[in-house]
């Protein structure tokens, strides 16, 4: 690769800012000069993330934002939309993976979050997913990484959508998605430790879930949507129950997933195939940016259920940053992400 960037993570001992470190250090395209963290400041990145002890670098204080090409702030939300003027300061571009800038409207802010400290931003920002905004991320200075609930279930309906199947006034969508403990971040509290996850279907979520503002906001959708914790700690795993007002068939549906995922790199359509796992897991997809997409067709309750998986931490959040990072700065699309997962494996 001719070159080469420089970057950092803000906020790099979480969950995904490990995510961010472990991608970006394999990354031909990018050199990470910096990683910060006020709890860990000046000790090693691999005392956090043991599996990046090879990693010749330590923590800083978030003060302290060195100058680079491109900064991943993987801070919770409401961190970056405070210091975002700080952040462009310090780099070219941003990728931000909270929630701070992954809506277009301020009033959506109102509704779903606690309003906006930076609303002038909203516009200028692009959402990270490339599968549905892959022209307008490039050569974007503004990045705003999806949630990871939003991420699946919108790569599950779009194929839908794009078909004309589904829209704001045609047809009825239910999901249910269960996601892993790391959903959490590292500071989940109670309900994401081992003994109070383990073995639960836990309903977290029922209603008002924050992640429906963006299935609305980029497939136009108004969905019914729940939420379950699961005893798993990587993945996310959305069921759609579909009614749409016209009756489609298994030729339609498998058409509109080609035509809608045939030439995306990171996505496996999965459907009632042979073998053990006929339809998407998110045990199939742990640690990789590939996302996998599936349907059932049931024709008697003109329904039809569709399947989507994805690694949260990966696909639903920094692989999904580091994707649209190499798609903003002309990158090969697939730089740094082409690792596959493990199997056979435990939970994911």
């Amino acid at each position: 690769m001719s070159e080469t960037y420089t970057a950092s993570v803000v906020g790099g001992t979480g969950f995904t800012g490990g995510e961010l470190l472990r991608i970006l250090a394999g990354h031909p395209g990018f050199e990470v000069v910096q990683a910060t963290s006020r709890s860990a400041d000046n000790m090693t990145v691999g005392r956090s993330h043991p599996n990046l002890r090879g990693l010749d670098l330590r923590f800083s204080d978030p003060d302290d934002l060195e100058s680079v090409d491109v900064l991943f702030a993987a801070t919770p939300h409401g961190v970056s939309m405070g210091r975002i003027d700080e952040f462009f300061e310090a780099a070219d571009t941003v990728v931000d993976l909270s929630a701070d800038f992954r809506l277009p409207e301020a009033d959506a802010y109102d509704e779903w979050y606690d309003g906006h400290e930076s609303p002038e931003y909203l516009e200028r920002a692009e959402y990270a997913l490339p599968e549905i905004n892959r022209e307008n991320l490039a050569g974007a200075d503004l990045i705003a990484g999806g949630g990871c609930n939003a991420t699946a279930t919108i790569l599950g309906l779009k194929p839908l959508v794009d078909a004309g199947a589904l829209g704001p006034e045609t047809g009825e969508v239910v999901v249910d998605v269960k996601v892993g403990s790391s959903e959490g971040g590292a500071g989940g509290g109670a309900a994401s430790s081992h003994p109070e996850r383990s073995g639960v279907v836990r309903p977290y979520a029922p209603t008002g879930h924050r992640h429906e503002a963006e299935i609305e906001a980029y497939l136009g959708l108004s969905v019914s949507f729940t939420v379950h914790a699961v005893d798993m700690v990587r993945g996310a795993s959305a069921t759609c129950h579909v009614f749409p007002d016209d009756p489609v068939s298994k030729g339609d549906l498998w058409g509109a997933y080609r035509d809608a995922y045939a030439d995306e790199p990171f996505m496996r359509i999965v459907s009632g195939g042979g073998g053990v796992y006929r339809y998407p897991e998110p045990k199939s997809v742990a640690g990789t940016n590939h996302g996998e997409v599936g349907f059932e067709l049931d024709p008697e309750n003109r329904r039809v259920v569709v399947f989507a998986a994805i690694d949260n931490m990966t696909k639903g959040s920094a692989g999904q940053a580091v994707h649209a990072a190499n798609v903003a700065l002309g990158l090969p699309e697939t730089a740094g992400l082409e690792f596959d997962g493990l199997h056979p494996v435990g939970s994911p």
